[in-house]
């Protein structure tokens, strides 16, 4: 899509070196096309920010916010890195593999780089509020992120999420899915903090694995277990978490470019 079509946002993209990541980091700001940019607007951060043209999440953003569907959102894609599996783990907890050894680098990077250069390159004093979403793996990690700076967010958009990561694996005679899937835990032995909202998103065809032999994708299993753990934390399931389960749905972009309109009116509805 053109640009110049393009009436509710403009798009800026930026490279940022990390000292954190020792790279730089690609990312394309979908800036709301209003005066006074800098007073009482929402930011989204979103981890796989290089799958979001493919959507085309442009034409998506501006048709919501022109026609009123949601408020004007200042919207941030995040570019993966060829270390994805690292860098969008967990940061306190490697898999049962390793894998995830960059994530608290890359918390530092969002937390400590990334929010102060938006502040200062848009001349943003203070966000109304802060949300992180994202892909698969990218959804694990904007989770991991919400969850671990609670004083900084207030939604989590986690879509096909990588709710499997697990510090012991599967095929262990002792491993037991209720204690060694690492965000579950961290959510069972975390703190409520009642600002915070989940949006999650499933497709039915999302994977074909089948663990328990319950007659229920994994994908979709862990994250209901995700959700369970959740309220049994404090969380409403009517206001605080809202789930979507896309029947035909797939591990893919076409699927999540069908469930984020979805999530972007649940959380940013414009209210009266």
């Amino acid at each position: 899509m053109a640009l110049e079509n393009l009436t509710a946002i403009i798009i800026e993209n930026h490279s940022i070196y990390s000292e954190y990541l020792k790279r730089d980091v690609k990312v394309d700001c979908y800036i709301p096309a209003i005066p006074g940019l800098s007073f009482n607007i929402s930011l989204l951060l979103i981890n796989d920010g290089q799958d979001l043209p493919k959507m085309p999440f442009d034409e998506m953003l501006d048709g919501l916010i022109s026609t009123g569907k949601i408020e004007p959102v200042f919207c941030v894609g995040l570019h993966c890195s060829v270390d994805r599996k690292n860098e969008y783990g967990t940061a306190k907890v490697l898999d049962y593999k390793g894998r995830g050894a960059k994530a608290l680098q890359y918390h530092f990077f969002v937390m400590q780089e990334l929010l102060p250069f938006l502040r200062k390159t848009y001349h943003i004093y203070s966000f109304k509020d802060k949300s992180f979403a994202g892909f698969s793996l990218g959804g694990l990690s904007a989770l991991d992120i919400v969850w671990n700076h609670p004083e900084e967010f207030v939604f989590a958009g986690v879509f096909s999420g990588s709710l499997w990561w697990r510090d012991k694996d599967q095929e262990d005679e002792d491993f037991d899915e209720d204690t060694d899937r690492i965000m579950h835990r961290q959510v069972r032995e975390g703190d409520y903090r009642p600002w915070l909202k989940f949006f999650f998103e499933v497709g039915t065809l999302d994977e074909s694995g089948d663990r328990n032999n319950n007659g229920i994708i994994d994908s979709i299993d862990d994250t209901l277990g995700l959700i369970e753990e959740l309220t049994k934390k404090g969380y409403d399931p009517e206001t605080d978490i809202r789930y979507l389960e896309l029947q035909d749905g797939h591990h893919d972009v076409p699927t999540w470019a069908k469930a984020f309109p979805v999530f972007l009116e649940w959380a940013f509805t414009i209210t009266n």
